[in-house]
């Protein structure tokens, strides 16, 4: 498996390894209300969080299963704006000698605070991290799972020439409500064609 090779950089945003300073406005944004709204979980406490850049600072990417998480951050200012993850899923081919590349599967996601929402900062992110697995790590196939309801986060994976593959209607009791979840998903084929 290739070294993920930190940072990423973008034209406006850093992608690098969540740091020990990072504690600080990550609570900030993971505690509110209107962050966990399309979330799995309630907001985050302080402790969670801890816990969290903890596990994220140390966290492997050598096996299905693993997570590689990014601490997004602006260029030019040097703030912390969020954070987007690659999910190494299973069920795609292991990296055996016989084939030419491997064949992954995966997973990708993203959060913003709030005040950096609306400004393209997810696709922007989203794209290297889509380039990273697809043109590097050996990824043929990545979705992004999100509650339906999330306007946002669509229109960010319709950006990113991702297709609406379905809607698991009520799926999960959430909250006290049944939600639904939409899958997005985009082929290496196909994004390597696109106009990204």
């Amino acid at each position: 498996m290739p070294e993920i090779e930190y940072p990423l950089l973008t034209e406006r945003l850093i992608l690098r390894r969540f740091a020990a300073e990072d504690l600080g406005p990550y609570y900030a944004y993971q505690s509110l209300p209107e962050t966990a709204v399309y979330l799995l979980n309630e907001p985050r406490t302080f402790a969670q969080c801890m816990a969290r850049i903890a596990r994220y600072i140390e966290a492997p990417f050598a096996q299905a299963g693993d997570w590689a998480s990014f601490a997004l951050q602006e260029r030019t200012s040097g703030i912390f704006v969020g954070e987007i993850a690659l999910k190494w899923g299973h069920g795609g081919k292991s990296d055996d000698a016989s084939r030419e590349e491997p064949a992954r599967v995966g997973e990708i996601g993203w959060t913003l605070t709030p005040a950096s929402r609306g400004k393209g900062y997810a696709t922007e992110a989203a794209t290297a991290v889509l380039e990273l697995a697809f043109n590097t790590l050996g990824f043929v196939r990545l979705e992004a799972r999100l509650d339906a309801r999330n306007r946002a986060s669509a229109a960010v994976c319709q950006r990113l020439g991702m297709v609406h593959e379905a809607t698991l209607r009520n799926n999960t009791f959430l909250k006290g409500e049944w939600t639904s979840e939409a899958v997005y998903a985009v082929l290496r084929e196909d994004y390597q064609g696109s106009a990204l």
